[in-house]
């Protein structure tokens, strides 16, 4: 549930603090001195890079002069679940990045997903044939793990079918042979079924559309089931090089949630769901023997 998973609670923690503090009219490093921290553990907790203690949070917010019982016991709520429990993922913590554990937590707790994929199938939608093809060129030593943490990634976030999933690929995706041409018509053929999930939508924009907004560029969008919490912004470039932005209400920039969202509304408008099942389809034909 969103509600246990301790990355959703961290974050919407790490807001609420940062929001007490600033209607307290404090600033970081006199919070820090009062609280006999350094500077640098009060804005790691602001950032919601690292955790607080239920003991520490009690001091901070009465620092803060919060006293109304239920945001208090609210509050303490999420810092025993971010602070003490770990994420589902947390098994396969040798195998991962801390920035990619940090992937899994947004995915976790996000209500709704917004995905767009220039060169390969999401990996939310990869079979097992189809992802072992593209994992093994990376060499990794962890491959059969990365597997496995992708097949529980998708009984958790796809299959579970509590999110509402948007997947934009550009016609490359499904044109480019990876594996062999049997991988690609499983994978073709996982797609096709995809098209029925009543919590999923695909679309699949044609070559004819030319160059468009950010057309070379993978990214996810996360929104969560409090407005308020804002969005999160996820890219990947070259060589697995990633970064993660964090907005709230309002924020805008040239790597911002709002601007990606806008520009994720536009490439809709560029591939109705309708045309996915006959650009599928033709793909097929194509990776027949």
């Amino acid at each position: 549930m969103v509600e246990r998973d301790p990355m959703y609670q961290r974050r919407r923690l790490r807001i609420r603090l940062r929001q007490a503090r600033e209607e307290a009219g404090m600033r970081q490093k006199d919070v820090a001195v009062a609280m006999d921290w350094s500077l640098s553990k009060l804005l790691r907790i602001e950032a919601g890079t690292v955790g607080i203690s239920v003991n520490d949070l009690k001091i901070l917010i009465q620092h803060y002069g919060i006293t109304d019982v239920a945001e208090v016991a609210s509050l303490v709520e999420m810092a025993r679940v971010s602070y003490r429990e770990l994420g589902w993922w947390s098994p396969y913590r040798e195998a991962i990045s801390a920035q990619f554990q940090e992937f899994l937590g947004h995915e976790s707790s996000a209500s709704q997903i917004r995905n767009f994929e220039p060169l390969m199938v999401p990996g939310l939608l990869q079979t097992e044939e189809y992802a072992a093809a593209v994992l093994a060129n990376y060499a990794e030593p962890h491959t059969q793990r990365l597997l496995d943490l992708r097949k529980e990634r998708q009984e958790k976030i796809y299959h579970a079918g509590e999110k509402e999933l948007h997947f934009i690929l550009d016609e490359n995706v499904i044109s480019r042979t990876v594996g062999d041409n049997r991988v690609m018509r499983q994978q073709l053929r996982m797609l096709h079924d995809v098209l029925a999930s009543p919590h999923v939508t695909l679309r699949i924009i044609p070559f004819s559309a030319g160059v468009y907004p950010y057309w070379d560029l993978p990214y996810v969008i996360f929104e969560f089931p409090v407005p308020d919490d804002g969005a999160v912004l996820y890219i990947e470039r070259a060589k697995n090089q990633t970064f993660i932005t964090n907005e709230g209400p309002g924020e805008r920039g040239v790597y911002s949630p709002a601007r990606f969202l806008e520009k994720f509304w536009q490439l809709e408008q560029l591939a109705t769901i309708d045309d996915a099942p006959r650009m599928l389809d033709r793909a097929l034909d194509r990776f027949r023997d």
